[in-house]
């Protein structure tokens, strides 16, 4: 891709978390231990706020805010009534070079915009299947509920059916101009743990305390043992009402948006590479170079 040779790891089907996500990095750097720099790419639950207009589809890009590193974990920390969610631990930063691709690109998107969206169709084009899954579902499919409204308990009927009637219960929001990126990119703080967020009120409890833009359930494995950059996609907002419609399209842009950073000029990972001298594994995920013989790094 560009000018990086990937290796790409995936979970195992069904098998999800902190300690799953942790395993397979793991075992990616045993096989692949000239590997350099890591993106941890899928997708996650927004939490839109007034100062984050997050949406379905839009893409989250875990970066440094508040002299945080990008991922905190949030079941790793106390939480009282009545007082602020407080971290016992600490999670590292992604690699700079990976930071200063983001932010390369941030102002390339400033200028032209993003562009994810033809991107993905362009993507999908020869994939009819695929079209079917991943492409952009309407704008009428993106409903944001208040926080106290909950998806029926007992009910496995999807929010179609049990909630889009009942509009005094959805926030309705401006929609997005012409002169607005579609899907948009937004840079702060993703949430790790190893449950799915599914209440809206905790969410927007942590969300106001601590400027979280995303949860998701595997990154916190990874970031003190294999730092990398985390990229979501959007395919829900943390609540009960799970939305599998936007899974495809999330993932999509996510890939789309990581592909775009694999291909900056790889000036600073050319340094970080030509630097490291250590013979034992190091910690991410991009390998550029000469590939080595699969067969010598294999564990027997």
């Amino acid at each position: 891709m560009g000018e990086h040779n990937v290796v790409i790891a995936i979970l195992p089907k069904r098998e999800y978390g902190i300690s799953a996500a942790a395993a397979v990095a793991r075992d990616l750097v045993h096989s692949f231990p000239n590997i350099r720099i890591g993106l941890m790419v899928g997708v996650g639950g927004g939490a839109p706020s007034e100062q984050h207009d997050v949406r379905l589809g839009d893409v989250v890009v875990g970066s440094r805010d508040s002299g945080k590193g990008g991922v905190i974990q949030y079941d790793y920390g106390k939480m009282m009534q009545n007082q602020a969610f407080v971290e016992t631990g600490s999670l590292n930063q992604p690699p700079p070079a990976l930071l200063n691709a983001v932010a390369g690109l941030e102002t390339d998107y400033m200028m032209q915009g993003p562009q994810l969206d033809s991107k993905v169709k362009k993507a999908l084009t020869p994939w009819k299947q695929l079209q079917k899954t991943h492409s952009r579902p309407p704008a009428s499919a993106d409903r944001l509920y208040k926080p106290d409204f909950t998806h029926p308990l007992k009910s496995s009927a999807p929010c179609s059916q049990t909630c889009y009637a009942n509009t005094a219960n959805i926030m309705f929001r401006d929609e997005q101009g012409d002169d607005e990126d579609n899907p948009t990119i937004h840079y702060g703080l993703i949430a790790s743990a190893n449950q799915v967020m599914k209440n809206a009120e905790i969410q927007d409890k942590l969300s106001a305390e601590k400027g979280i833009l995303c949860f998701e359930i595997e990154a916190a494995g990874l970031m003190n043992h294999f730092p990398c950059l985390v990229i979501r996609g959007i395919y829900d907002y943390s609540d009960s009402h799970k939305n599998k419609k936007w899974q495809g399209f999330a993932a999509m842009v996510a890939a789309a948006y990581a592909k775009c950073h694999g291909l900056e000029p790889g000036r600073d990972l050319r340094l970080c590479r030509s630097s490291y001298r250590d013979p034992a594994p190091p910690d991410p995920l991009f390998y550029r170079g000469t590939p080595p013989s699969p067969t010598r790094y294999l564990r027997s």
